[in-house]
């Protein structure tokens, strides 16, 4: 999300109790508001929503955080997470104009937890075979999840029909193409 690190500011509001970073969290927050409001909308209304009413809550954000910098110490935690929201928001004011940009990255994150919270598990795949053949399942899940399906049904479905699928059409299985039967 846009200026200041959210996280780091948190993490500075609840050592120091400052409220330039109460303020930052507030202003951001705000932004995470329209975020919610516009969630689920067609693309073109999210930039609706999104230039009517995050863009202000943007925009002054940018300005106050560049006001905030002189008025506290360059070796501070706190301007270390302000610079780095800022180095960061020219990257991110796209996301304004383009209602499929999210304005962060947690649905990634979300989505690359169960690999992380299982890496040190997969040292012990067994062979590169296994590795390869947990990366393509991996792979699968997620394509079905991404398509609207319920991976463990897919899965059921496709492995009860596989035997007698003619190999040449084997593609018509796959999540994006099932989702589409």
């Amino acid at each position: 999300m846009p200026g200041a690190h959210p996280a780091q500011v948190t993490d500075v509001f609840q050592a120091e109790g400052s409220t330039i970073a109460e303020e930052a969290i507030r202003r951001i927050a705000g932004l995470y508001g329209v975020e919610k409001e516009a969630r689920g909308l067609a693309s073109d209304q999210r930039v609706e929503i999104r230039l009517a009413k995050a863009k202000p809550i943007f925009d002054d954000l940018e300005a106050w955080l560049h006001a905030q910098l002189p008025k506290i110490s360059g070796k501070s935690e706190l301007a270390k997470a302000i610079r780095y929201g800022l180095t960061r928001m020219k990257k991110l004011r796209p996301y304004l104009a383009h209602g499929v940009l999210e304005a962060d990255n947690n649905s990634a994150e979300r989505s690359m937890k169960p690999v992380a919270l299982g890496r040190k598990n997969y040292l012990f795949v067994g062979s590169e075979g296994g590795g390869k053949s947990a990366a393509i399942a991996y792979t699968l899940i997620e394509s079905a999840k991404l398509n609207g399906i319920d991976p463990q049904a897919w899965l059921t479905d496709i492995l009860s029909r596989i035997a007698d699928h003619k190999i040449t059409r084997l593609d018509e299985l796959l999540p994006w193409r099932y989702a589409q039967t």
